[in-house]
């Protein structure tokens, strides 16, 4: 998620597929050299290979032990990584590599190892949730070794091809060679190295000397920077409240009412444009939500501003698009006009016409079968404000006449729900593109375990758009990438219906955020 994957990606538990906003600094002190930075996760990242996950959590572990050939500032303008050129044409992009690069275990990172996994990603047969996300299908690359060049070559035009490879870590020849390895130790050439691990508790690094070609050539000499980091799991936001208050943590993402203590004790605050309120049907043959009718009734029996403000505690925005992350790749409307209204009568009209009958204990029935549905949310996202607003629902749904199962899991079990149990009916789990490629695995073709589709989803019209969308170049395509978008929540496939700036709290230090914490922005600061 953070479909991290989902394989996936969201900026505060979700699913993240890329960006998502920087900090402002307030509170501050003096930058210190050195000192031990210590931030909060909220679940343990599991299988800590860079490209066979997109949790969050395993995401942000990356962050520190590998790199990309290219990275996005927090103006979304892309500046170099472990490629300092780049160009880009209809089906081809050559990178020419950093000079003097070297991985973690003291080898030289060379052409054919960034060539090398860009084609393990790119194979279908190694399942990386990353392909058709950050890498499109198809791709293949080649390297000069004596010119340090990477040539990668397209099936088809990819319009957002760069932005992709500044989300794709790159593995060192070490981690290729033994991809078991990675499962439990990093193999990269970041600019910190993963020293000690114990699954479950935390997860610390040591700063690496002599790392000079991270984002736009920023190196680890820097002033600020902590010469170790600690990734501790705390699975409650209360207690990571507690914690920064204390002085335990220098960082931890936090939602709901323990933002406001935060807010009171003037910490710093990364703030993160992002998609907190998005809900999906499971589409899965014999799965009763697999009927457009009871998608759309679930939908109209909602007052989804009514859900945003206690979501969000009235802090929330109107989603536009499926992408929240700013700036904006393809701005404009999406949702607004194709959201099937609300509207309660309706709802149960629709139902009534599909063949869902009221039984004597008031719960619909067709051909004997309840509309009984396991409704999952993601509490490590949406804290205890989004558990008011499930309740909310469960409450409006079972008005309706269905039964709900509700099943409050954190970003790992979300994810193991969606990707390997399939045992959900809906979920409020929401992923974050930074451009609306990044979505298309998600939303069509193949579902777990070949795929990475797992609310079953298809939709001709969805289809249709997307693949005319990919062959305009650049934003000119963008009206056809937001009609695709509004076929979606046409037929009541995916539901968008809350964003909100999700804060990212310092204390003793600053740092910025991008869909995760961006190590070598990170600065130590005095109490």
């Amino acid at each position: 998620m953070r479909p991290s994957a989902v394989g996936a990606w969201a900026c505060a538990g979700a699913m993240v597929l890329a960006g998502c906003g920087t900090g402002t600094v307030t509170g501050t002190g003096k930058i210190v050299d050195g000192g031990t930075f210590t931030f909060a996760l909220d679940s343990d990242p599991g299988n800590l290979d860079p490209q066979a996950s997109a949790l969050a959590t395993a995401t942000q572990i990356g962050q520190f032990a590998y790199d990309h050939l290219l990275n996005s500032n927090a103006d979304g303008k892309l500046v170099s990584g472990l490629a300092t050129t780049w160009k880009a044409t209809d089906k081809k992009v050559v990178l020419s590599l950093h000079k003097g690069v070297t991985c973690s275990d003291g080898s030289a990172f060379t052409a054919a190892d960034a060539a090398a996994n860009i084609n393990y990603v790119a194979d279908p047969g190694n399942k990386s949730p990353l392909l058709g996300v950050f890498l499109p299908v198809g791709a293949q690359a080649t390297a000069d070794t004596a010119a340090g060049t990477v040539t990668m070559t397209l099936a088809g035009r990819a319009p957002f091809v760069l932005h992709g490879l500044a989300a794709l870590p790159m593995v060192c020849a070490k981690g290729m060679r033994d991809r078991s390895s990675l499962a439990h130790e990093t193999l990269g050439t970041g600019p910190y190295r993963l020293t000690k691990s114990v699954a479950g508790n935390e997860y610390t690094f040591r700063k690496r000397s002599g790392y000079t070609w991270g984002p736009d050539g920023i190196g680890t000499a820097t002033k600020g920077l902590p010469d170790t980091v600690v990734a501790r799991i705390v699975p409650q936001q209360t207690t990571a409240a507690n914690l920064l208050l204390s002085g335990a943590l220098n960082a931890a993402t936090v939602t709901g009412a323990d933002t406001s203590r935060l807010e009171g004790a003037h910490l710093f605050a990364a703030k993160s444009p992002t998609v907190t309120g998005e809900m999906w049907f499971n589409q899965a043959k014999g799965r009763p939500t697999a009927e457009t009718p009871v998608r759309r009734a679930l939908t109209q029996a909602l007052d989804l501003a009514q859900l945003r403000k206690v979501l969000t505690m009235a802090k929330g925005a109107v989603p536009t698009t499926f992408t929240a992350a700013e700036p904006l790749v393809c701005p404009g409307d999406s949702i607004t006009k194709a959201l099937p209204a609300h509207d309660p009568d309706a709802a149960e009209r629709l139902l009534d016409a599909a063949g869902w009958k009221a039984g004597g204990d008031g719960v619909r029935e067709k051909n004997g079968r309840e509309l009984a549905l396991t409704f999952a949310f993601d509490t490590s996202l949406l804290g205890s404000s989004g558990t008011a607003a499930a309740e909310l629902a469960t409450q409006i749904w079972q008005k309706l006449g269905v039964k709900i199962i509700s099943r409050p899991q954190d970003l790992t079990r979300i994810g193991q729900t969606l990707f390997t149990t399939g045992d959900w009916d809906i979920v409020w789990e929401a992923l974050v593109p930074g451009s609306p490629d990044q979505m298309v695995p998600f939303l069509s073709g193949p579902v777990p375990p070949a795929g990475t589709n797992f609310a079953h989803i298809d939709n001709a019209d969805y289809r249709a758009g997307v693949a005319h969308a990919a062959s305009i170049p650049g934003t000119e395509g963008c009206p056809r990438w937001l009609a695709a978008e509004s076929a979606l929540v046409e037929d009541a496939a995916v539901i968008p219906f809350a964003n909100q700036a999700i804060q990212t709290f310092g204390s003793g230090a600053t740092f910025e955020y991008a869909g995760a914490l961006v190590p070598t922005s990170i600065r130590m600061r005095a109490r």
